[in-house]
């Protein structure tokens, strides 16, 4: 995986998958999709809410189920389901979707927006090169932990269609 900070607030990671722009937009942007492949390994994600549009939102839980990630949520006094939403800023079908992110699970810091911005590009007749952008959170710990979660969730899309080339994580 290759990544790229593109300043101290921004990681950039990019895949490309043998797919079309309709199943990756639809894994993004439905349910079932979402709730397909969000979140770290060993967390599972029931959505709640779902409203696709500009100022819509996405409510979604997500639950610690495996023993390694049951046991670090409770040694970091963390609750092993957490609710959390998004806001969706900008929507282009198939091809960009920008997101706040809430921040609102980190003991002793006060909830912040986040932000997200999901670029997809038609690649040739049967590929599609995925850029995600993700702001910085607010220390270098919890971004490099975020970091850590965004490579973990997007193996499962990697396992899902196989990647076409060396997945790249800009820093």
């Amino acid at each position: 995986m290759t990544m790229q900070l593109v300043s101290a607030k921004q990681t950039v990671l990019e895949r490309t998958y043998r797919a079309s722009l309709r199943d990756v937009w639809e894994l993004w942007t439905t349910k079932t999709g979402f709730e397909s492949w969000w979140g770290p390994g060993g967390f599972a994600v029931t959505v709640k809410e779902l409203s696709l549009r500009p100022g819509g939102r996405l409510l979604y839980a997500m639950t610690a189920v495996d023993p390694p990630q049951v046991e670090f949520m409770r040694r970091a006094n963390m609750p092993l389901t957490t609710e959390a939403h998004l806001t969706f800023t900008e929507i282009v079908p198939e091809q960009r979707l920008a997101y706040q992110h809430v921040v609102d699970f980190v003991p002793g810091v006060q909830p912040y927006d986040i932000g997200h911005v999901v670029e997809l590009h038609r690649v040739g007749k049967d590929r599609v090169r995925m850029v995600l952008t993700i702001d910085a959170m607010h220390s270098v710990e919890w971004t490099q932990r975020a970091q850590t979660n965004w490579e973990s969730q997007l193996t499962k899309l990697d396992a899902r269609f196989g990647p076409q080339n060396e997945p790249r994580v800009n820093r």
